[in-house]
């Protein structure tokens, strides 16, 4: 069995998983709001991003000065006890970092390019900082560790991937623990890319409302520090799977979705009825709440309670997967309520097959949960956590 020892991150919802457990409880995101200039045309997006300041990078590592790189460093230093313990106890080679992302310091690119198509010097870009193994690379070094270190990047499952390889490091004796997590930025690349693939909202999303128009980029970071070492939280269960159906819409009988899902049954050794709480991928767009919707019907009927979180955090993209485990291991660790769909704005759409999606807070009543993450081209992942002492 596989445990986690400690989490931390930083998103819309909140700098720490204090003040994010606070603000879950409360359903507001402080860092939701409208933001100006990321969208032509449209000067009132709605994105979710991190507020306040964030911790500096020394020049010694300007190479990897990058937003994306302060993200992982606020949630490291929620975590620097429980890592610095760990490297103490077992050596920098038998601890691994795998991380997540999408973006990595691609808006750090931008910037750059735009200076240089505008005539000015760009003095503190360097190519290594939007490079997508450098977070990892970062990290490792950072923390000075010798172990395996690596960026998964398939998209919106990243992060959800980079905890399924942790897991697997440790049980094949290469590591004695691992440091998982991921992160993405706000950057005008994703904001305009799904703008022009009509899947994005510039008002907050709404996940399985019936006007529902597309997601909300957001921007956070979260770590794991996974161990063999008996842990109040477990890691239950693991499945993933591809579709290779399409570049960007989800199998149309949710195929790929339901293995992952049945995959992580299979290897926690439960049956969905024990299931107490379904952190759904729930981008708000039209496909994907329509599927997946599918999929829960299919797997669990309507009798586990669900709810997507995205309109809180945003959609973080490569760094989605993490948080919303995360989240979920709070729910467990705290006794928090579990999160409702907000549907004050829009009415619930009526027309997805029915599923348990909940719309008060409620507690968790079997102390299981399910978190899934489905990315472009069909790359599933499903993650089961659970109460382990």
């Amino acid at each position: 069995m596989i445990y986690i020892s400690a989490v931390g991150m930083i998103n819309a919802l909140g700098n720490d998983t204090d003040e994010i457990a606070i603000n879950l409880t409360r359903g507001r995101a402080p860092g939701m709001r409208s933001r100006p200039d990321w969208l032509p045309g449209h000067p009132h997006t709605v994105l979710a991003g991190v507020e306040g300041e964030l911790p500096t990078i020394p020049s010694n590592f300007s190479a990897h000065r990058s937003r994306n790189n302060q993200l992982l460093l606020a949630a490291l230093e929620q975590i620097q006890p429980q890592v610095d313990e760990a490297i103490m106890q077992f050596g920098n080679d038998r601890v691994a970092v795998i991380l997540g992302t999408s973006t990595s310091g691609l808006n750090e690119g931008d910037a750059h390019v735009n200076l240089t198509l505008n005539g000015q010097e760009s003095h503190t870009w360097q190519y290594p900082q939007q490079e997508l193994g450098d977070p990892s690379r970062f990290l490792s070094h950072w923390l000075g560790l010798n172990g395996p270190a690596f960026t998964l990047s398939t998209a919106c499952s990243s992060s959800a991937r980079a905890i399924m390889s942790g897991r697997r490091l440790i049980e094949s004796g290469l590591v004695d623990v691992a440091i998982v997590g991921g992160a993405d930025t706000l950057s005008r690349m994703p904001v305009s890319g799904f703008h022009s693939l009509e899947s994005l909202s510039v008002i907050q999303c709404q996940p399985f409302s019936r006007d529902r128009s597309g997601i909300t980029i957001g921007e956070g970071a979260a770590l794991m520090l996974l161990t063999r070492e008996p842990q109040p939280v477990a890691l239950l269960g693991i499945g993933e799977s591809s579709d290779a159906y399409h570049i960007s819409a989800p199998h149309p009988q949710g195929e790929g979705a339901i293995r992952a899902i049945s995959q992580a049954l299979d290897d926690a050794g439960l049956m969905p009825e024990q299931v107490g709480y379904i952190n759904l991928h729930g981008t708000a767009t039209l496909l994907n709440d329509k599927i997946e919707s599918k999929v829960i019907n299919t797997l669990f009927g309507e009798n586990v309670p669900c709810s997507s979180t995205k309109h809180l955090t945003g959609h973080l993209l490569g760094a989605a997967g993490i948080t919303e485990a995360a989240i979920s291991m709070l729910i467990l660790q705290r006794d928090l309520l579990l999160p409702p769909q907000d549907f004050s704005r829009s009415p619930r759409d009526e027309t997805l097959p029915p599923c348990g999606i909940i719309e008060q807070p409620q507690p968790l009543t079997r102390p299981i949960i399910l978190s899934n993450s489905f990315a472009f081209g069909g790359n599933n992942a499903s993650i089961l956590l659970g109460r382990a002492l």
